[in-house]
């Protein structure tokens, strides 16, 4: 069954590693710009948009994105449309397992990914303002106490990119691997 996913442009990488891990060769890749995060009512229209394109040419359309801030509105259109999607709020959930996530119950971490790592200026500090005004630091993450970082992979570089994140905004770090997660299961024929 040739199946199609529609990723968030944040998960590519791992979507591509797993596809080739896998050997998931009925499997094809499209991804949405990851900067649709920074305004997540316009997920599901994107969504909406990638599956209008694709749906005569697939079998199967699965959404590698979970609600990601959309308020419930993305299961909705993707209910609507007919295609599955993964579940949890967020890809910090799915990365660690949704029931370990829920389990931990931290609401005073802050989350990185491996592609947050990577892309730290690029999607919090710059977006945020704060490299041009980093008193509002405090304002942004005075309520946190430690930044997390959900290791995809393991990589050093990374690890130490997630450290410096951690020491720019002020909090105590910590390293969880989780591998891919319930996104490897998610993705599974």
């Amino acid at each position: 069954m040739q199946t199609l996913i529609i990723a968030c442009g944040a998960l590519a990488r791992e979507v591509l590693a797993l596809i080739k891990l896998n050997n998931w060769q009925h499997m094809e890749l499209i991804c949405l710009p990851a900067d649709l995060h920074l305004r997540p009512e316009k997920i599901p229209d994107a969504v909406e948009a990638a599956v209008n394109t694709a749906r005569e040419k697939y079998e199967r359309i699965f959404v590698a994105y979970a609600d990601c801030g959309t308020g419930g509105l993305l299961a909705t259109r993707c209910e609507k449309l007919g295609v599955e999607m993964i579940s949890g709020p967020h890809c910090y959930s799915f990365f660690e397992g949704n029931d370990a996530f829920a389990a931990q119950g931290e609401v005073t971490s802050f989350y990185l990914t491996d592609f947050l790592a990577r892309q730290f200026e690029a999607f919090v500090w710059k977006p945020m303002g704060l490299d041009k005004h980093p008193e509002l630091r405090d304002m942004y993450f005075g309520n946190y106490e430690k930044l997390v970082y959900l290791a995809q992979t393991e990589d050093a570089g990374l690890t130490k990119a997630a450290k410096a994140a951690a020491a720019q905004l002020g909090l105590v770090f910590e390293r969880r691997f989780t591998g891919y997660g319930d996104l490897e299961t998610a993705l599974s024929p």
